[in-house]
């Protein structure tokens, strides 16, 4: 709890301060946010190495981190002050996880997860060209979604099924924590995609270290705070 308490202070100060977070939503970071992103953890198996593609602000790879320390988070956040504020976090609170400034496609055929997660990154067919490829054999993509997700499922399922993904399954989380508890979708790796997929035009361009910080073997950037 105390290390939630630091998390929540890093979001309200610096992470309002840095456009990562809307002034209007310090007021209910812990419902709304937290708590929210934590409960993903109820649907994912012990012991199981995650993925938190587009982390942002950390939101779910953070609170999912600090609610199962038995799971070893990635977060993936491709822009740099985006990236920064993620690797102080985990610096001051000791978190055992790795932050990786990069795009999802980038790390495609290099990283693989048993669970790669999101929330509010993008709709299910794109999700699926960004993670799929992320995840390990027998693994799943989770994402947060809204409560319109079976429709989301509805119009994306044969999609899903051409980047390997068997059926999508959406369920609410977070019953008798939550008030609102919240939607999130599993799709499982089937099997070998029917699309094939490459590296991002131009993502060995990009500039800076890869990794900005994390377990042993990686770069940190050696840019501090108020980077931008």
């Amino acid at each position: 709890m105390e290390l939630a308490e630091r998390y929540v202070a890093w979001l309200a100060d610096a992470g309002t301060e840095r456009g990562l977070i809307g002034p209007r939503e310090v007021e209910r970071l812990w419902e709304r946010h937290v708590l929210n992103s934590a409960v993903v953890g109820e649907w994912i198996e012990d012991g199981r190495t995650v993925a938190d593609v587009g982390s942002g602000a950390g939101l779910p790879g953070i609170p999912l981190a600090l609610a199962r320390p038995d799971l070893k988070v990635t977060l993936v956040e491709p822009l740099l002050r985006r990236a920064t504020f993620l690797q102080e976090v985990v610096d001051d609170l000791r978190l055992d996880v790795e932050v990786v400034r990069a795009r999802a496609e980038e790390l495609h055929g290099e990283r693989s997860f048993d669970v790669v997660t999101s929330r509010a990154v993008a709709p299910l067919d794109r999700l699926a060209s960004w993670c799929m490829p992320l995840v390990a054999r027998a693994g799943a993509m989770v994402a947060l979604k809204g409560s319109s997700v079976e429709e989301e499922i509805a119009e994306h399922q044969s999609t899903l099924s051409r980047h390997g993904a068997g059926a999508a399954e959406a369920r609410r989380l977070g019953s008798g924590v939550l008030d609102d508890p919240t939607w999130a979708v599993r799709v499982a790796w089937l099997g070998e995609p029917q699309v094939s997929w490459r590296p991002a035009r131009g993502s060995q361009k990009r500039r800076g270290p890869r990794s900005v910080g994390g377990r042993a073997g990686t770069q940190r950037s050696g840019r501090r705070k108020g980077t931008r």
